[in-house]
């Protein structure tokens, strides 16, 4: 059965590889599955069509013959339960993986969108930069605790898995910002999931739509 996701058809990333199809690309990539992509714009995002498959308007969505599914970490969560690749196969390793899955997902990830919508919705307010040292306090606790807790090792919990697909796209989030160059430890670590050729070629494919649009 052929998979297909969709994704922005004018990425407000300018192509960064941070919109959040991205994550569904490289574990697709990750573990050889073969995807179409179907584009969607703005305003489609908000039709009936794509409602059905995801009721908030957002990307991506990813369906696979009747099975449709929206949130990226779910799908992400699907493809790695049913291809090898990105979850342990000892029970404990699988729990401990999906765990940091959630991990990324809810824990880091807030404070670095809300830091983000923050710089969208209220950078005109009189009281937006007094605020600031709240926001960029709060991810600075994530990122202590998630460098102590990273250490020397290469991924979060043994072998690369789906935990660190996520985690790594999180983190990307903050790169050319004023917080993630206080942490090399993770520099690090999203340079070797940067590194991944899986990655590249799922990087490759969303910056080509973009470029696509600019010609």
């Amino acid at each position: 059965m052929t998979i297909t996701i969709t994704a922005f058809e004018s990425s407000p990333d300018r192509g960064r590889g941070l919109a959040r199809d991205m994550r569904v690309r490289w574990a697709l990539e990750e573990v050889g599955q073969p995807y179409e992509v179907r584009l969607v714009s703005f305003k489609a995002m908000k039709q009936p069509t794509h409602l059905a498959l995801q009721p908030f308007g957002q990307i991506p969505t990813y369906e696979e013959g009747d099975l449709a599914l929206f949130e990226s970490g779910g799908i992400v969560l699907h493809i790695a339960e049913h291809h090898p690749g990105l979850l342990p196969e000892d029970a404990n390793a699988r729990a401990r993986a999906i765990t940091w899955m959630f991990a990324a997902l809810s824990t880091v990830e807030p404070p670095i969108v809300e830091r983000e919508a923050a710089h969208y919705a209220e950078r005109d307010e009189a009281w937006h930069e007094a605020r600031q040292p709240i926001l960029k306090g709060r991810i600075r606790d994530r990122l202590d605790q998630l460098s102590d807790r990273l250490g020397d090792a290469d991924w979060l919990d043994g072998a690369f898995s789906a935990a660190d697909l996520l985690m790594v796209t999180v983190l990307r989030r903050l790169e050319g910002s004023d917080i993630l160059g206080d942490y090399p430890t993770l520099s690090a670590y999203i340079a070797r999931g940067q590194a991944r050729p899986a990655y590249k070629r799922a990087f490759d494919a969303q910056l080509a739509v973009f470029t696509a649009t600019q010609k």
